[in-house]
């Protein structure tokens, strides 16, 4: 990985730190990325596992707040061990890492309820950014590989578009704005498109989460998709 390492947010404190769990099945991309989290004032690598069975077992008993979590692994895949993260109490936000960008496992692991899909080889200041972003309550999926997976699964998906009750809740605007999230536009994009303040889209992002009871942003582009109000080529 390449990349200048940004300097952590100076107003950080012990209590601030960020508690890293690596799971990986390679001990040396394991320890690459050991160097990498530790090298950060507010952030340390709480433990490590190899596979997802193991990742399970340990951090049943180690409190975690970030897990960078491999996809393809022997005896539990990333895909089951973060569906099955889910269960715990106060369950660590995962960030799925994987060598390829349309690796079939990535999708399903997001619906599972990663909350971030990264590539390996993302430049190290982008996956620390990434890490504080998890931690913070947001979602992490670069837009252009969040298109190419659906595009990738675009013969699963719907061809017209699947009504829910929870989506006639949703105003006019909020409709407009949840499309626009599952086209994979930030919220300055956003904000330009529908000339709004920043805090206005936001506030339509919550509103759209509490009325859907999704998670965070991933899920509603994968809700925008499965429901077939975005197409993978509109």
């Amino acid at each position: 990985m390449t990349g200048a390492i940004p300097d952590a947010p100076s107003d950080a404190k012990t209590d601030d730190v960020i508690r890293v769990f690596l799971v990986d099945d390679q001990e040396l991309v394991r320890a690459g990325f050991t160097m990498l989290v530790d090298s950060q004032p507010d952030m340390r690598v709480v433990g490590q596992a190899g596979d997802g069975g193991e990742a399970l077992e340990k951090l049943r008993v180690t409190a975690s707040d970030v897990v960078l979590m491999d996809v393809r692994m022997p005896r539990l895949d990333g895909v089951e061990a973060t569906r099955q993260l889910q269960s715990l109490p106060q369950a660590p936000r995962v960030i799925v890492l994987t060598t390829f960008d349309l690796d079939e496992y990535a999708f399903a692991a997001i619906k599972a309820g990663a909350a971030g899909f990264l590539l390996k080889n993302t430049p190290p200041a982008d996956l620390l950014s990434a890490i504080r972003q998890v931690r913070s309550g947001d979602a992490v999926v670069s837009p252009s590989t969040t298109r190419r997976l659906l595009e990738h699964f675009a013969g699963a998906l719907p061809d017209d578009e699947r009504e829910r009750p929870d989506l006639a809740a949703l105003t006019a605007r909020e409709r407009e704005v949840l499309v626009e999230v599952a086209r994979g536009l930030s919220n300055t994009e956003i904000a330009q498109l529908f000339t709004l303040s920043e805090a206005t889209v936001k506030t339509h992002i919550g509103r759209i989460l509490a009325k859907t009871g999704l998670r965070d942003r991933v899920a509603l582009v994968v809700l925008g998709y499965e429901t077939g109000i975005v197409k993978p080529h509109s």
